[in-house]
């Protein structure tokens, strides 16, 4: 707290002392007296900052030693704007099961321009669409296709299965002809592509009583119907195993990745399905379906979609804070943990409205709302498309820039693609950013180079409010790994993940169990990832020991 302080303070003074040399150089014959006058002003103003720092501190210090405060961050001469009001409600919200809201302190939200404007666009129109199996963790590189080049497909037509597990189908998002079935490295199958028609046509399914059928036929009938693989499973973020029963579903109602669509937008009027898809995931698990909802208050967040809000049948929980408390994986964490013996279930809220639409009109509904975004779109908006929308379909005329990155997902956690690429099973956002690869005068240690960071050392990072034009530069090679303490104050769940990556890289497969690897994928330790000092690919690392664990049973 206090060296944070400290370090905005040593920034002012610095400004200060460069400005008032700068008044002595141009002064003729009183730079003498303006530089005496004002290094006398700034030993008395440290003077004064180190008495007040020093009283603030022992303020601080003696609420935890009387146990008013836990830590005693929450006392002192400077009011915390955040802590004052993150523990209050959004209008009609409600507490959760604990009588409180979940209010967390570590995080980072990463303030870049590009944000996605709250209009659908009208003008863009994708045709090619493809389902990809390297999107899906574990399954065989080459899985058994049951069509061909040239065959004609329903929306929701068997494309190709696991041949580890025969039963679950991966479906066609449209209808159309199939144009291509490509192939990567040791003949991997990595893509199914599908010219859609003009208008869409739907395989008919016998839809079952969610109500008074077993089990067993619900599980069947999402199986055969491709709605199953729209789960993924924790520990290690797979697909669910054909017996696999979790103990909870989990869903985050909202996103707090850099430029994350706004998924109030995206249910508005989607209320009906959302219901119906969350009366269908109650009948799957041994517990509860928990929604994560978002209880921060100010104009970052004025509104809660009604569709949560009003949602039956489920656990709402609230979360305040900053980035990453729109991920499900924390939100777990804070809810009910993670045992290695665990298994639970997590989905988007567009994959609610799949299933949802699966039961409630008896069609596999891929449809999807994909935020574009990032600073260097023309016009950052949504449009209505398709599970695995081409990317040139999608940018095509949108981009301005020349030299820039297409990301499919957020600047965190998503994946490099070409304009010839497809967006994942799971991505619900575009982002398009400027490379990094050129040359900045004094690079990184440029002092007024405006730049997203949590460092306080850049004078502009003492304007909270202000967005930067962001690029792909690391500003830095990759290091030693150092123990500096950044990875826990940003990532706001009980696992030192400093001391669980070099557990990775050591093969301690007891450690990685005992520091908590199976609370983690990718998407949750992200974050950790962009503050790192050593500039460590931590989501690599994490993934090489979720993959080991998981091979050791």
């Amino acid at each position: 707290m206090i060296k944070r302080r400290f370090s905005s303070l040593f920034t002012i003074l610095f400004i200060l002392l460069f400005t008032i040399s700068a008044s002595a150089q141009s002064g003729v014959g009183n730079s003498s007296s303006y530089l005496t006058y004002g290094i006398v002003a700034i030993a008395a103003l440290l003077f004064l900052a180190v008495i007040v720092f020093v009283s603030d501190n022992l303020l601080m210090l003696q609420a935890k030693r009387m146990g008013v405060d836990e830590d005693g961050s929450n006392y002192s001469i400077f009011p915390k704007v955040a802590d004052n009001t993150s523990g209050d409600f959004v209008e009609g919200a409600l507490p959760d099961d604990e009588g409180k809201t979940h209010d967390l302190k570590q995080g980072f939200d990463i303030p870049i321009q590009g944000i996605a404007e709250n209009i659908i666009a009208d003008d863009i129109q994708v045709n090619t669409f493809a389902v990809q199996p390297p999107n899906f963790k574990g399954i065989s590189p080459i899985p058994k296709v049951v069509v061909e080049v040239g065959d004609e497909v329903k929306a929701g037509d068997h494309l190709f299965f696991d041949k580890k597990n025969p039963d679950v189908k991966y479906v066609a998002p449209v209808s159309g002809e199939v144009i291509a079935v490509n192939r990567g490295a040791k003949r991997a199958i990595t893509e199914v592509v599908i010219l859609a028609d003009k208008e869409q046509k739907f395989r008919s399914y016998n839809v079952p009583n969610y109500e008074s059928c077993t089990r067993k036929e619900l599980v069947n009938f999402l199986l055969d119907s491709g709605a199953w693989i729209h789960f993924t499973q924790r520990p290690f973020g797979v697909t669910p195993g054909i017996t696999d029963v979790p103990e909870n579903i989990f869903i985050s109602t909202f996103d707090t990745a850099p430029l994350a669509p706004d998924l109030d937008f995206i249910i508005d009027g989607n209320g009906e399905a959302f219901q119906r898809g969350l009366d269908v995931l109650t009948k799957l698990t041994l517990g509860n379906v928990h929604l994560g909802m978002d209880g921060r208050v100010g104009p970052k967040n004025p509104y809660v979609s009604p569709v949560y809000k009003e949602a039956k049948n489920v656990k709402k929980h609230w979360f305040t804070g900053q980035h990453p408390i729109g991920n499900v994986g924390v939100q777990i964490h804070h809810i009910d943990p993670i045992a290695p013996s665990s298994k639970v279930w997590t989905l988007s809220v567009q994959d609610v409205l799949t299933i949802g639409d699966l039961f409630l009109i008896g069609q596999y509904n891929a449809k999807r709302t994909i935020a574009l975004t990032g600073a260097e779109l023309g016009k950052p908006r949504y449009v209505e498309t398709y599970i695995g929308a081409k990317i040139e379909d999608l940018l095509k005329g949108q981009i301005e820039g020349e030299n820039t990155r297409i990301i499919a997902g957020d600047v965190l956690s998503g994946r490099t693609k070409t304009m010839d690429g497809f967006l994942n099973f799971h991505d619900d956002q575009v982002t398009v950013m400027a490379e990094g690869n050129e040359v900045a005068f004094l690079g990184w240690l440029n002092p007024f180079k405006g730049k997203p960071s949590v460092s306080k050392t850049y004078p502009l990072g003492l304007f909270g409010d202000m967005k930067f034009r962001a690029d792909t530069n690391t500003n830095g090679e990759r290091r030693a790994f150092v123990v500096t303490g950044q990875y826990e104050k940003v990532l706001p769940m009980d696992i030192m993940p400093q001391a669980l990556m070099k557990a990775i890289l050591a093969n301690d497969f007891e450690k990685m169990e005992g520091l908590g690897i199976h609370e983690l994928v990718e998407e949750d330790i992200a974050i950790c990832e962009f503050v790192c000092t050593s500039k460590q690919p931590l989501q690599k690392i994490l993934r090489q020991g979720l993959d080991f664990v998981q091979e050791q049973g």
